[in-house]
């Protein structure tokens, strides 16, 4: 018996020895067996044979972008792009069908006329929709009727809003189609350098850049992408979105110099036009005394009215991109962008991160005095007599009205309205004397204009 069970245990020892000897598994089976067993527990723990079978249908709504090295996936998705592009643009509407579109919308005015406006009701408005064709389905609706309806006594809308929001529309698409092209990332954003070639491209179609020359066209491109993306980009990613673009004001701007008759004010109040460009590269230069293309901090000094406190220039030089302490051009225009747009959310924050010494994300007393001090520094070196900066300090919480009655954030700043006045008071000595003597420069404005009425 014994002996019995001594077989059995050889014959157990050599199957094991046996199996043993197996070819082990390669560490690609092992992880690939690894996946199937955790997807298998992981699918019965949460149930996955019982969920409901549309599950399965749902269709796959990601697609991940093609890496650098896959050309032809990259080639695939440009081409596909560009015929999606093609498309659209072939639903809009061209010159001739907008001309179309006027003559019937004339053509089923309404009377009484209101004022010297045509005017057509609900009714006629579905008469015109079903004759314009297909293309103009979109703007004849019930939606868009309302949204233009403005109090007329028949609840009539005016044939002239109606087309000029049409006329919009299609130029927004239009646009949208034309920024899109020069998204090569095709993200739905464009980068500093898309953004330049887009301009680039755009300039031989405005006539009034005729006058520059080509020389400068580098300048010029440079001078109108900080705008945007000084005031668009404001956490600095080096991207801005197409839909941001066409919401704001500063495409429309640019396109203003399609106008061949333009007035001479609007072109200087205009940042895009050739006027506005040279002025601020013709004070870059002015500025650049040694002629080495960069502004060092004794240069910057003397812009504008030359009364910035050394204080803020300090700051200027310490936050801002500088090349072994001077400043380029690029950095020179938000520099100008935030110091003329002051009121703006953009260039308040601009001028508050130098404000904020320590980076707390506020201004407390020391950091208003410390500033404010240059003030008082500069007003002695003029024959002044320095203003107490405690007076000046309750006029600045006065005028904020900070949630926090020892602190002053960048929200309270722009909130308040204010945050123009107290950058002005604390960085420029001429900023300071205007606000100080505010109510004598209104006394002299209303004066002069009642003389002028007297003439």
């Amino acid at each position: 018996m014994s002996n019995d069970k001594a077989i059995q245990w050889k014959e157990l020892l050599k199957r094991r020895v046996a199996s043993s000897k197996k070819v082990e598994k390669t560490e690609e089976e092992k992880k690939e067996e690894e996946i199937r067993l955790f997807t298998k527990y992981y699918s019965e723990w949460k149930g996955g044979e019982k969920r409901d079978s549309t599950y399965k249908n749902i269709p796959r709504f990601y697609y991940r972008l093609p890496a650098e090295d896959e050309v032809l996936l990259q080639k695939l998705r440009e081409e596909s792009r560009a015929v999606f592009l093609q498309r659209k643009s072939r639903e809009l509407l061209d010159n001739e069908e907008l001309q179309n579109l006027w003559f019937l919308l004339d053509k089923h005015q309404v009377l009484p006329m209101t004022g010297e406006e045509a005017t057509i009701n609900y009714d006629s408005f579905l008469k015109v929709g079903e004759k314009a064709g297909a293309k103009c389905k979109q703007f004849f609706t019930a939606r868009v009727y309302a949204k233009l309806l403005n109090g007329d006594p028949y609840g009539r809308i005016s044939i002239m809003q109606f087309f000029n929001y049409v006329m919009r529309k299609v130029w927004l698409h239009q646009t949208r189609i034309g920024l899109s092209l020069y998204d090569v990332a095709g993200q739905g954003y464009l980068r500093e350098s898309d953004l330049e070639n887009y301009i680039l491209e755009l300039i031989p179609t405005l006539p009034q850049l005729d006058g520059l020359e080509k020389s400068f066209y580098s300048f010029y491109v440079c001078t109108a992408v900080r705008k945007f993306f000084f005031f668009l980009d404001p956490l600095r990613t080096g991207k801005i979105k197409i839909q941001d673009i066409l919401a704001c004001s500063f495409l429309d701007d640019l396109l203003e110099l399609r106008d061949e008759e333009l007035s001479k004010e609007s072109q200087e109040s205009n940042w895009f036009s050739a006027p506005s460009a040279l002025r601020v590269y013709g004070q870059y230069l002015n500025l650049d005394k040694d002629h080495n293309g960069m502004l060092s901090k004794e240069e910057l000094s003397r812009y504008g009215t030359g009364t910035l406190t050394d204080v803020f220039l300090d700051r200027v030089y310490q936050e801002c991109l500088t090349y072994d302490g001077e400043m380029d051009y690029k950095t020179y225009l938000d520099f100008v962008l935030a110091l003329e747009n002051r009121k703006e959310p953009a260039a308040l924050q601009y001028i508050f991160k130098l404000l904020d010494m320590e980076n707390k994300g506020y201004l407390n007393v020391f950091a208003l005095n410390y500033f404010f001090r240059a003030i008082q520094e500069q007003m002695k070196l003029h024959g002044q007599e320095p203003v107490s900066f405690q007076d000046v300090k309750d006029e600045i919480f006065d005028m904020v009205k900070p949630k926090d009655p020892y602190k002053i954030t960048l929200q309270d700043l722009v909130t308040s309205s204010q945050g123009d006045t107290v950058s002005s008071i604390l960085i420029d000595l001429n900023g300071f004397w205007t606000y100080e003597n505010r109510e004598v420069l209104v006394a002299n404005d209303n004066d002069s204009s009642t003389d002028l009425d007297d003439t």
